[in-house]
């Protein structure tokens, strides 16, 4: 039985056994569960996937920490009309080698303000980004290496 599921079925047996099925009831009870599944992970052989959540959980709040980043230096490009830019588009070499793994670094970057991912090479050994302002370019490459892109070769791999 995949994890998902018995985590849903303990969910509903937990609103069965409290005699309420709003949402927030089963909500403590999804919650409760995999609390519960955690605990016994070596026992029923779940402990990848408990792994796994928890490192696409913090591959999300990787993301939200960027896009708070980015955003406040966009404002600040945005209200500093004065400010010298360095647009640049960047050939970033990528180390994830999976369409799905690829697509997702792409459209994490495009999503955060500032930047946009414009193409990937024929060989799928290349992204290239646009980026608003550049003032170092092995910075903006390592950050990606060190951020989005290691964090979702640890998750998916």
């Amino acid at each position: 039985m995949s994890v998902l599921l018995a985590n849903v079925v303990l969910a509903l047996a937990w609103g069965a056994v409290t005699g309420s099925f709003d949402f927030l009831n089963l909500l403590f009870g999804f919650l409760l569960a995999s609390l519960a599944l955690w605990l016994i992970r070596e026992q029923v052989g779940t402990s990848g996937v408990v792994t796994r959540v928890w490192l696409a959980l913090t591959l999300a709040l990787l993301f939200v920490y960027e896009l708070v980043k980015s955003s406040v230096r966009v404002a600040i490009i945005v209200l500093s009309p004065k400010r010298e830019l360095n647009p640049a588009i960047i050939a970033y070499p990528l180390q994830v080698d999976r369409d799905f793994e690829i697509t997702l670094l792409a459209n994490l970057i495009t999503l955060t303000p500032g930047t946009l991912s414009v193409d990937v090479s024929e060989d799928r050994e290349t992204l290239f980004i646009h980026c608003i302002d550049v003032p170092d370019v092995d910075a903006v490459i390592a950050d990606i290496q060190n951020g989005f892109e290691r964090k979702i070769m640890e998750t998916f791999r």
